[in-house]
């Protein structure tokens, strides 16, 4: 189950955009900060495929300027290395 966060940072004037855009998304949280600035993305899905096709929806927004990643976590069992 990945799990990230990031601080987005919308285009200029589209906060309110952006705010829509992101809560319209499944697997997308969002925490406003108190500027009304940036906000804080948490992702949180199911499966790598899922993350994958979240990441491009994401990139695919007009209203985001910047995505920076503050945080990662996949839960998913990795193979042993030899």
């Amino acid at each position: 189950m990945p799990v990230f966060g990031y601080l987005a940072i919308p285009t200029k004037g589209a906060i309110a955009t952006l705010c829509d855009d992101l809560r319209s998304i499944p697997y997308c949280e969002i925490i406003p900060a108190d500027n009304r600035d940036i906000l804080v993305l948490v992702t949180d899905t199911p499966d790598d495929p899922t993350e994958i096709a979240l990441q491009q929806q994401l990139k695919g927004l007009s209203s985001l300027q910047s995505l920076s990643m503050t945080f990662g976590q996949n839960d998913e069992q990795q193979p042993e290395s030899e």
